[in-house]
């Protein structure tokens, strides 16, 4: 079995040092959490790579890199509640239940969202919450967010979503575009007005839903 600990600690210093990634609590947390538990077993000697990988029900784990910038677009500062649209694998809410006070986190295919589930169980991250929906509509029911992230392609930003960010620098970072590349956006509110700013292309899959696609 590969040393996981020393790869992450490698990964870090490789993947996401490298390229900018600066925050010393984001990348203590990169350390920490097992991505190989968030993946099919016969992927984890993978597990560390510079890659998104496959796992269930034709969804992948997100490229570590993209996790990292993704998480720091949101410029958390630990008290935050977070909606996550998407859990997937569920590597991205397990980093972000390290980094915020709470998290809820939506999927719509209930193997994933169980899976996840177990996972957090398994690790004992108790401040997340798996809820299997239509991750387009938000969860109104427990709006205003601090941020909310979104780890799958859109056509246009969900209104919903921007509706329900806290009125006083709520933040809405995911990936804005066409089925085959999006542009990776972060939507900033301030009261009624919303700040748009730009970053990096990527590619992911698409959110299906209501207000995607």
């Amino acid at each position: 079995m590969p040393d996981f600990e020393k790869l992450r600690k490698e990964m870090v210093r490789t993947q996401l040092l490298s390229r900018g990634i600066a925050g010393n609590r984001e990348l203590e947390v990169f350390e920490e959490v097992p991505r190989e538990l968030f993946m099919p077993k016969e992927l984890w000697e993978f597990a560390y790579d510079d890659s998104a990988l496959p796992i269930k029900s034709g969804q992948t784990i997100s490229q570590p890199y993209m996790v990292a910038i993704m998480t720091e677009l949101l410029n958390l500062n630990g008290n935050e509640k977070v909606l996550e649209i998407g859990t997937g694998s569920g590597y991205q809410a397990a980093i972000l239940s390290k980094l915020v006070k709470n998290i809820y986190t939506i999927e719509r295919i209930p193997e994933l969202a169980e899976n996840a589930k177990k996972i957090f169980q398994k690790l004992n991250y108790t401040n997340i919450e798996v809820i299997v929906g239509d991750g387009s509509l938000g969860l109104p029911e427990k709006a205003p967010f601090d941020a909310i992230i979104v780890t799958a392609g859109v056509p246009i930003v969900p209104e919903p979503l921007k509706g329900q960010l806290n009125r006083d620098n709520g933040r809405l970072v995911l990936p804005v575009g066409d089925a085959h590349i999006q542009t990776l956006t972060k939507i900033t509110r301030y009261g009624d007005g919303f700040v748009e700013e730009k970053s990096l292309p990527c590619k992911f899959v698409p959110l299906i839903g209501k207000y995607g696609w």
